[in-house]
């Protein structure tokens, strides 16, 4: 009982966090359109597992290593930024073709492992991601916090992030924006493209 204010506090400023437009969520968007609800969900659920990661090295003190080594800060910030600026230039490049909401097997789609790979790539090698995590356990969660209270917060964020890129996912999948898209299909993918591809660049600027 003595830890639900800590509870409340960490899942509010995580779920802004998760709300707030990003890396994340540009793909997520883009996964979901450009192939189906389902690619955007098992997209959500590699998000979620990269969260845990974050969870682990925090709770397990690599964090500390993380924060006195700016070489390994910066060997993550710059895999992240190669990894969204391929998978914008794919987006980009990426050819036109329909897709039926509700369809179970669509032949331009990924496979499911594809899919929580790249929801887990994307969000594990955002450094943004690394420093929100860092900031978190260092001053909201504290040091003095139960290792086992921080990974069942680690829990409750991992799934969190899942079940809102999931709402992200069912939401843009409605038919009406399906078929907007559809419509406009290379335009979005442009657009989705550019987006990574500037996110990538403000990092490697950052």
């Amino acid at each position: 009982m003595d830890y639900l204010p800590l509870f409340g506090s960490v899942l509010i400023i995580h779920l802004m966090a998760v709300m707030s437009p990003g890396p994340d969520f540009i793909m997520a968007l883009r996964n979901s359109l450009t192939y189906s609800r389902k690619t955007g969900i098992y997209t959500a659920i590699g998000f979620g597992i990269g969260i845990g990661v974050h969870v682990l090295y925090c709770v397990f003190g690599l964090a500390l290593i993380i924060q006195s080594s700016p070489l390994i800060f910066n060997f993550i910030k710059y895999l992240g930024v190669a990894y969204l600026g391929y998978i914008g230039v794919l987006s980009i490049i990426s050819k036109t073709s329909n897709i039926e909401v509700g369809k179970q097997e669509l032949l331009n789609d990924i496979s499911l492992l594809k899919a929580i790979r790249i929801g887990f790539l994307t969000n594990v090698l955002n450094p943004k991601a690394t420093l929100f995590f860092l900031s978190l356990f260092t001053f909201v969660i504290g040091p003095n916090v139960p290792t086992f209270i921080a990974l069942i917060l680690g829990g409750l964020m991992m799934v969190n992030t899942a079940i809102w890129f999931s709402l992200v996912a069912v939401f843009f999948t409605q038919a009406k924006i399906r078929a907007l898209f559809n419509q406009y299909q290379k335009t979005f993918n442009v657009i989705f493209g550019l987006l990574l591809i500037a996110i990538a660049i403000k990092i490697l600027f950052t």
